[in-house]
């Protein structure tokens, strides 16, 4: 019996999906060793780059139609700097595979979000999250719920994969479908199905049950949230799937 397409069928029937602990992604694209740049081969491959590590093209606050002055570019990154508010992309992505860099400081939180909407009067209460923390000082770390690589307060990320603090982190995201999977250095620490039986329960029974968009939008904007924190975002790319 091919055990692989067993696992896959149950979590495709059932929505269950748990975290596999794998070294690297099925397919990992081919990467540039220069910072915000691709590569002929990640071209060939139909990535593109979200940020190009000198301008904030692209970007706006969530709900404006300009970029906060809290969100700067430093040293490459695509930074948040003072109070700025969350921060989308101007295009909006359906099926895709997304992968970046993050890093923050000690303490710090904040989180990546997918297939965003401006229906509600904050991102949160319709998009998902893949958190960004530092998980050895922030108390979020003490819940694998709320922990660095979760998909914020429904699918639990496992222990010891994240980096400290001001060390980079590599997120991969894809969303293929109602099928989800996030990354984070490298281990697959998240894989679940948007309105299966699981992913219903779990926001019925999260903070969440109340937004009747939470998790509905099959395309969207990309987001980085400003939680308060200094934290910085490179390497931002995608490529859309079919």
């Amino acid at each position: 019996m091919n055990t692989r397409l067993t696992v896959a069928a149950v979590c495709v029937l059932t929505g269950i999906c748990r975290a596999q602990s794998q070294s690297q992604p099925p397919h990992p694209p081919p990467t540039s060793t220069a910072q915000n740049t691709l590569s002929d081969a990640e071209k060939a491959a139909g990535w593109r780059l979200l940020f190009d590590g000198t301008t904030t093209t692209g970007w706006r606050s969530y709900g404006k139609a300009t970029l906060s002055d809290g969100w700067k570019v430093q040293d490459g990154a695509l930074t948040r700097v003072g109070a700025g508010g969350d921060i989308i992309t101007n295009d909006q992505f359906g099926n895709f595979e997304l992968s970046l860099e993050w890093k923050i400081e000690q303490c710090g939180n904040s989180g990546i979000f997918y297939r965003a909407s401006e229906d509600s009067d904050a991102i949160y209460w319709n998009a998902p999250e893949d958190q960004v923390l530092d998980d050895a000082c922030h108390p979020d770390g003490k819940n694998r719920l709320t922990a660095a690589g979760a998909a914020y307060d429904l699918y639990p990320a496992p222990a010891g994969v994240v980096k400290p603090a001001n060390q980079w982190n590599a997120v991969r995201i894809v969303a293929n479908g109602n099928h989800v999977e996030q990354w984070l250095n490298g281990v697959k620490v998240v894989e679940f199905a948007f309105g299966s039986a699981d992913w219903s329960s779990k926001v019925a029974a999260s903070k969440f049950a109340p937004h009747p968009h939470f998790g509905k939008n099959v395309r969207g904007h990309i987001g980085l949230q400003d939680h308060g924190n200094v934290v910085a975002f490179r390497n931002i790319k995608i490529r859309v799937l079919p």
